[in-house]
């Protein structure tokens, strides 16, 4: 790549997240189905002599501009060198991808329709445990430590409002504070024929690790209780962001207004998620 690129990096969603047991050495195995929202940072890329990042946007402060940050280790990792501007409007250690889709971003510039080919699967997933999820924007199940994915048929788009209640849960601890580690894992993950019936199945769901990040940070739990008239609420991965399925979008909008109106410090944002027969993320070419 010799021009500028432009990348898109979309939100996370853990619709689910089953802890299904801990490996010897101590990762935990997870089974998650993941699905990617219309709302995320946007990355420009020009290729140059040397690597730089520079980082713009609502949630700039505090995200580093050399090897820590994702971005960097991800252009290194595939041999590119040049200037990164990263706009970021995600929070971080939010529970929404953060950084690792970022990395995934980067890589999907660089490599195209074959960003793992470019640096390798191992790689990828020493970058993050998210970023080889986070390479597609297709709804895709997400087993073991986050190497084995599966695309998932007939998952619909959702109208969603996520809520963040800006408290940082450290993924570390809310594992610790996680009672049982060895839980069931999701049953018949696929063939849902309609919307509803795939509403009915999330709900038989959960996500292992929101009592404990509850317990660790009680403002998760008025964060969910904010949102009111969802057909169903859940905190997505380590937290603390939590997330409302809505009826419609215009629905979904009108909840995000009347949360953000009584809870003005908070980040709240209404979007839709991609369905399993979209492929790509609408506003990520507009």
């Amino acid at each position: 790549m010799t021009t500028a690129a432009e990348a898109f990096a979309s939100a996370k969603i853990n619709l689910t997240l089953h802890v299904t047991g801990r490996r010897s050495d101590g990762y935990h195995l997870l089974d998650s189905l993941v699905v990617f929202a219309d709302v995320g940072d946007r990355l420009i890329l020009t290729a140059g002599a040397n690597l730089s990042v520079a980082v713009t946007g609502p949630f700039a402060e505090g995200v580093p501009t050399d090897g820590r940050n994702l971005v960097w280790r991800a252009a290194e990792a595939a041999g590119w060198m040049g200037w990164i501007e990263l706009e970021k409007n995600l929070p971080h250690g939010a529970g929404i991808g953060g950084g690792s889709a970022d990395a995934a971003a980067v890589l999907r510039a660089l490599h195209g329709q074959n960003p793992m080919g470019g640096i390798g699967a191992e790689r990828a997933l020493e970058l993050g445990a998210d970023v080889p999820v986070c390479l597609s924007s297709l709804p895709q199940r997400m087993r073991g430590i986050g190497e084995q994915l599966r695309p998932v048929q007939d998952v619909p788009g959702l109208n969603l409002v996520l809520v963040n209640p800006h408290v940082h849960v450290p993924t570390p601890a809310v594992f610790r504070e996680l009672m049982h580690r060895e839980n069931p894992a999701m049953q018949h993950c696929e063939g849902w024929d309609s919307g509803p019936a795939f509403l009915d199945w999330l709900g038989q769901q959960r996500n292992d690790l929101e009592i404990p990040a509850r317990s660790l940070a009680p403002e998760i739990g008025e964060a969910l209780s904010a949102l009111d008239g969802a057909i169903l609420s859940r905190m997505s991965g380590s937290g603390a962001t939590c997330f409302g399925v809505y009826d419609t979008m215009d629905v979904a909008r009108n909840a995000a207004r009347r949360i953000a109106a009584k809870y003005p410090e908070w980040w709240v944002q209404a979007t839709r998620t991609v369905g399993s027969d979209a492929r790509q993320v609408s506003r990520a070419t507009t």
